[in-house]
């Protein structure tokens, strides 16, 4: 505010400095033609003086905020770096390469027995796509009069497969096998039958798959063929 002050009353005193001169000149004028004269050259002077300062002034002025953005533009932090997208190897110990290797796509064979019935026909459907066969397609549900997945081995045959999702309490007794049994060949037209459960068989249940062909996979050899230790459904 002081500062405002004194520069308007120095525009004032100027103002007055001019006007005066002018008054001056004006009287003088007529009587000393040269006095005039000089007064003007003198009046000019000090205006272009006036002006030639405030361009200074003006120009120190844009400098320095020219300098000041330069700075700030310098020294703004740079913009955030987006974390690539691409997937970034992690070198990992012994124990996660054998998880690794004992997963058959997303599920390893003690997830097995946790899945819901879909789940597991959609794991064993992958087993089959894993070990070689072609055209495997998940029948299973209403209507499907048995057959859960059918597909074709590597060596050309065509497998239908009924998956059963037991408990370790729950057996695969010998009417499940005999309805299978009844479709698989006629209906399905299997060249290999095969019923894959994450519990038991009964003995008459075994037996009866004997006697007409069908295969029987158990618990234990779907943790064999799942680790790839044990032999397929075809083989």
């Amino acid at each position: 505010m002081r500062q405002l002050v004194l520069a308007l009353g120095l525009a004032a005193i100027v103002l007055c400095a001019v006007g005066l001169t002018l008054k001056l000149i004006v009287r003088t004028a007529t009587e000393r033609p040269g006095a005039a004269l000089a007064g003007l050259v003198l009046l000019g002077c000090l205006i272009a003086l006036m002006r030639n300062r405030r361009r200074r002034r003006a120009a120190v002025r844009v400098a320095s905020s020219l300098d000041g953005l330069a700075h700030r533009i310098a020294t703004a932090p740079g913009p955030p770096v987006e974390p690539s997208s691409s997937p970034v190897a992690v070198e990992g110990d012994a124990s996660d390469a054998d998880d690794a290797s004992d997963a058959s796509g997303a599920f390893r064979a003690e997830d097995l027995a946790a899945m819901d019935p879909d789940s597991f026909e959609q794991a064993v459907a992958a087993l089959c796509e894993r070990d070689g066969c072609r055209d495997v397609h998940v029948v299973g549900g209403a209507g499907d009069l048995g057959a859960d997945i059918i597909a074709t081995t590597p060596g050309g045959q065509r497998i239908v497969i009924q998956c059963k999702r037991y408990g370790p309490l729950n057996k695969v007794g010998s009417q499940d096998v005999q309805r299978f049994g009844g479709t698989c060949f006629s209906v399905h037209e299997a060249q290999v039958a095969a019923v894959v459960t994450t519990g038991e068989f009964t003995q008459p249940a075994a037996e009866y798959a004997q006697q007409c062909g069908i295969r029987c996979v158990d618990h234990r050899e779907l943790v064999a063929w799942t680790e790839g230790t044990g032999p397929t459904p075809w083989d």
